[in-house]
């Protein structure tokens, strides 16, 4: 259930907006902020709030690489897999993360610390390979970086 305070923000975002379904994005943000990630029943409750249907808001939240539909960890690892990041060789530094929290691509470690995603892009081509954990961009990585910056999030 949406909190009070999640839909003054919601409804102030939408007074932003041309239309209110242009504040979905910042909607969905909204309750991710607080609960980490979006259920079908926020899901539910936003579509009960804008007025459409949650396969709508569904289509939309899916389709942000940073809104997250299922639990993820405390701190989510975007790993960027471009051919910019491939061609400065990410390839052997994902098998290093790989190894180092003993999980694959879309899992999350036991202690609930890190969720690993692939992404196509993080924009900054020109200094990869690179990452992203939460909101922090981290370039020019090699196995050594990743495993200094992985210790910033213990």
């Amino acid at each position: 259930m949406l909190t009070e305070r999640e839909k003054e923000e919601i409804e102030e975002a939408t007074r932003h907006s041309a239309q209110a379904r242009g504040a979905l994005p910042d909607a969905l943000k909204i309750v991710q902020r607080r609960r980490g990630w979006v259920s079908d029943e926020e899901v539910a409750d936003l579509a009960g709030f804008f007025g459409i249907t949650a396969e709508e808001i569904d289509r939309i939240a899916t389709g942000y690489t940073m809104i997250f539909r299922r639990p993820v960890g405390r701190h989510v690892i975007l790993l960027c897999d471009s051919v910019s990041c491939w061609i400065m060789g990410v390839n052997p530094l994902t098998e290093h993360l790989r190894e180092r929290l003993g999980i694959g691509y879309g899992e999350t470690t036991k202690d609930g610390r890190f969720t690993l995603l692939p992404t196509a892009c993080l924009g900054a081509c020109d200094r990869a390979p690179v990452m992203m954990v939460d909101e922090d961009l981290h370039v020019e990585l090699t196995a050594e970086k990743m495993d200094e910056v992985l210790g910033r999030y213990l």
